[in-house]
């Protein structure tokens, strides 16, 4: 699937970039939406084996005054595709309040990048969940995050 990005000239003209940016393969339009999230839509998730990943097309509602994808977005998806990736390994039906979140920006992601959190539950105990996240831009490494999920409650059918 192509998703052509578009954006807005300094005069105030929107156009669409000159490159389409790929969706991957695996890829499909994430179901959970937030009010958080709802500006950064499209947001797109895939499953792995042990994994779960987010991803988007960094637009420019992405973007800070630079250019560079806002670390506050990294930092946000990364915590809803850790708490995501542990949710799903403790069955899908449990809720978790995040407790601890950890982010080293490594790079950064620019307009035009496709931005992707991969995400995998560490170890999961009674109380408490622990992922790791690998954060790219284009398939480049720009951060790395780690969390700390109190299960909160199982959700009810």
């Amino acid at each position: 699937m192509k998703m052509f990005l578009w954006k807005i000239h300094p005069f105030g003209t929107m156009y669409a970039m000159n490159q389409p940016t790929e969706i991957p393969p695996g890829f499909s339009r994430h179901t959970r939406s937030s009010g958080l999230t709802e500006p950064w839509e499209p947001i797109y998730a895939a499953f792995g084996d042990d994994s779960f990943s987010l991803g988007l097309a960094a637009a420019q509602a992405h973007v800070n005054s630079r250019g560079f994808v806002h670390g506050g977005l990294l930092s946000a998806l990364a915590d809803n595709a850790m708490g995501l990736s542990c949710a799903y390994k403790l069955g899908g039906r449990t809720a978790l309040v995040t407790v601890s979140l950890s982010v080293d920006y490594l790079g950064s992601g620019q307009l035009g990048n496709w931005i992707e959190v991969r995400a995998q539950p560490r170890q999961t105990g009674k109380t408490l969940c622990f992922a790791d996240a690998s954060l790219y831009a284009d398939g480049r490494l720009c951060a790395t995050a780690r969390a700390v999920f109190k299960i909160a409650a199982p959700i009810p059918s």
